[in-house]
């Protein structure tokens, strides 16, 4: 018998676990939270979302501030030599504050939080096992399973959590390296690029792809990788890792061409994996895929319908925003409670240096469905704001059916692109005309008023 029973049992704190359990207790549900770690917020919070963003946004700063001319060469050693004892200070304390809020958060709508290790007993059942090795049974209608993921780390990649590192163990760095051998092309490998380049750390990117990111929009990236390259990094493209061999004063990576590439740090940046590990999914009748992942339907149910996944544990794309979403709307979907519609346009953000953001259709899609669109681009550089913080490069870009007029899709490069972008995917949510955008109101001088420059340039190729 189990010791409790509640309406709906969320495993796992991160973004979308703690939204689904404070939606679920809003609307009246009895919730529990199991947390297997000491702490709350999951990945995103802990090791993943929260640090990488906090140390991307000191070295970002540093960075801003050296590009303007205002250090000497001096300075520059000294940014290098205590740049991560800073960060890792404001990290830390971004941590504990963040934390503090969704504990108060979670007792404030009456959710139970429950510490230890979650495993299924039958398909209602959950037993959790807590640090004290005492195990108690709970019972729900429904659970949620939000358990996250993790860094890949394959059994012939030597990791050491000193010189060969994931997007996990990079974070405890003490000091920067001179040099950095990151393999892999995706976001988090562009985006731990992007952080230590700036800073004077050599860094070389290996990757099997043709090109990096290559679902964002064609131009976007082609902007991305000449900024790249103007901050010194090197991208060898098509180009796979045969062996990784750390020597006592470097590491050497060679390739299956028989190149080989040495640093005293590598980023091993390809891929994360599921954590449901230790949860006894054949006790609850599921099976993974051949990838390793819980196959769900549309509404992030399994086969067993009250059990659902969302977040990070649910595969691409894997951001933070997007699993607080699917958590607020899996919930209300489980309880009959359906408030919005799930299928509305997301924004999504990479923390690059510059920043990515995009929402809707990139042109090659809408090239793929033959549809009939213009472009309308503006530049940072035009506008009053981007000369006063001398941002140079950065482009915001509209896609425009040329029939209806509405807005297709949105794609920004530079400095703010992850907040300049909500006015573009709220647009997109209402259908909005590029019209309303250029005879919006912005205020002067900011960003935004790319906006109304880019729809100007659609309406006069509409004319």
């Amino acid at each position: 018998m189990p010791n409790k029973s509640f309406d709906v049992l969320v495993v796992g704190s991160g973004p979308g676990g703690q939204r689904a359990a404070i939606t679920a207790a809003k609307l009246g549900k009895n919730v529990g939270l199991i947390e297997r770690k000491p702490y709350l917020g999951g990945v995103s919070l802990q090791t993943g979302t929260i640090p990488s963003k906090a140390l991307r946004e000191a070295a970002y700063l540093a960075s801003r501030f050296s590009a303007q001319g205002m250090r000497e060469d001096s300075a520059r050693e000294v940014i290098k030599e205590s740049f991560l004892s800073q960060a890792n200070n404001l990290k830390e304390r971004i941590i504990k504050q963040q934390e503090s809020v969704l504990l108060s958060r979670l007792l404030h709508y009456g959710v139970s939080i429950i510490p230890g290790e979650a495993s299924f007993e039958d398909t209602h059942t959950l037993a959790v096992k807590n640090r004290s090795d005492v195990t108690e049974y709970l019972q729900a209608e429904v659970i949620i399973l939000a358990t996250g993921s993790r860094p890949r780390r394959p059994e012939n990649i030597p990791f050491d959590k000193a010189r060969v590192l994931d997007s996990s163990s990079i974070l405890k760095l003490k000091k920067l390296p001179s040099s950095l051998i990151v393999i892999g092309g995706g976001v988090i490998a562009c985006e731990f690029a992007t952080l230590f380049a700036p800073l004077g750390v050599r860094v070389s990117m290996i990757d099997s792809h043709q090109q990096l990111l290559a679902y964002l929009d064609h131009d976007i990236i082609s902007m991305l990788s000449e900024q790249m390259q103007q901050m010194g990094i090197n991208v060898h493209l098509q180009t796979r890792v045969e062996s990784i061999l750390a020597t006592e004063n470097q590491i050497d990576v060679t390739t299956s061409e028989g190149h080989q590439f040495s640093a005293d740090v590598v980023l091993y940046a390809l891929g994360r994996q599921p954590n449901y590990d230790n949860l006894r999914i054949e006790r609850a009748n599921l099976i993974n895929d051949d990838h390793g992942w819980i196959p769900i339907n549309e509404h992030h149910q399994t086969s067993e319908k009250h059990i659902y996944i969302i977040g990070d544990l649910a595969g691409n794309p894997a951001l933070a925003s997007t699993a607080m979403h699917q958590g607020q709307w899996v919930t209300e979907y489980a309880l009959d409670k359906r408030l919005h519609d799930p299928d509305m346009i997301l924004p999504m953000a990479i923390y690059t240096i510059p920043e990515l953001s995009y929402a809707g259709e990139t042109e090659q899609q809408l090239q793929q469905r033959q549809a009939d669109y213009v472009v309308g681009t503006a530049h940072y550089s035009e506008t009053a704001r981007g000369m006063i913080i001398g941002e140079q490069y950065g482009v915001l870009k509209l896609l425009v059916d040329k029939a209806s007029t509405s807005l297709l899709g949105v794609h920004i490069i530079g400095e703010s692109a992850s907040e300049l972008i909500h006015v573009g995917q709220m647009a997109l949510n209402a259908s909005a005309s590029v019209d309303s955008l250029a005879r919006n109101i912005f205020n002067y001088p900011t960003l935004a008023e790319c906006y109304k420059k880019a729809a100007q340039d659609c309406l006069d190729q509409l004319d």
